[in-house]
């Protein structure tokens, strides 16, 4: 088990609009541009491979690059390079961290010192739901992939434990960038597949209620 003091204070970030890691999710990245290989290359000789995937801030100042004070680590635990130099990786994710600042320095990629202070449930194990009500939200979504033309491996889905079936919905479907922040941030699995089941309850609205997420 990882302890958060092993957990190094400067990491590389990866600010990509609409992605979500989650704790103990995976995801998988397809890198191609110089400064992501660069940033790859960097942290495969790190002991922790950590790369942090973080959510650009839209409401940032004309002329900054801000960023959300929140993301999450993963562990580079795959990575396979193809003919033409490009990098196919998956992250494993380890524990959301709050951005302090950037680092300024040399490296072509964005750095930031980071504190994980708080997050100390993303080290364990698991986390639970015991007021999920599985047979109501798996028929709200199957409304909503009827709505939305979408197919799924349905057994894999009503198999999956909990906390699998949550993360993986909500890093999959295609909500707003600050929807997957507000997933993100939730401080609980409970919260999360609350926030989760209030943004698909909206998009089946066709979105009439948006002022209600805010």
């Amino acid at each position: 088990m990882i302890l958060q003091g092993d957990l190094p204070e400067v990491i590389p970030v990866f600010p990509l609009p609409g992605a979500l890691l989650l704790p103990r999710s995976r995801l998988p990245l397809h890198l191609f541009e110089p400064r992501y290989l660069a940033m790859l290359d960097d942290a495969l000789k790190t002991p922790h491979r950590l790369i942090g995937m973080v959510q650009p801030d839209p409401g940032a100042r004309a002329g900054e690059h801000g960023l959300h004070r929140i993301g999450c680590a993963g562990k580079v635990t795959q990575f396979s390079e193809t003919e033409d130099g490009r990098y196919m990786i998956t992250l494993s994710g380890v524990s959301r961290f709050r951005v302090s600042s950037e680092v300024e320095g040399f490296t072509p990629y964005r750095r930031a010192q980071v504190s994980w202070d708080g997050f100390e449930q993303d080290l364990e194990p698991g986390d639970s739901d015991p007021g999920f009500n599985r047979e109501s939200f798996m028929n709200l979504l199957s409304r909503y992939f009827d709505a939305r033309e979408l197919s799924t491996d349905w057994e894999s889905l009503k198999d999956a434990e909990d906390e699998l079936l949550i993360n993986s919905l909500s890093m999959l479907l295609g909500f707003e960038p600050e929807d997957k922040q507000a997933l993100l941030e939730a401080p609980s699995l409970s919260t999360r597949r609350e926030t989760l089941v209030t943004l698909i309850e909206y998009d089946l609205r066709g979105g009439d209620d948006r002022e209600m997420m805010q």
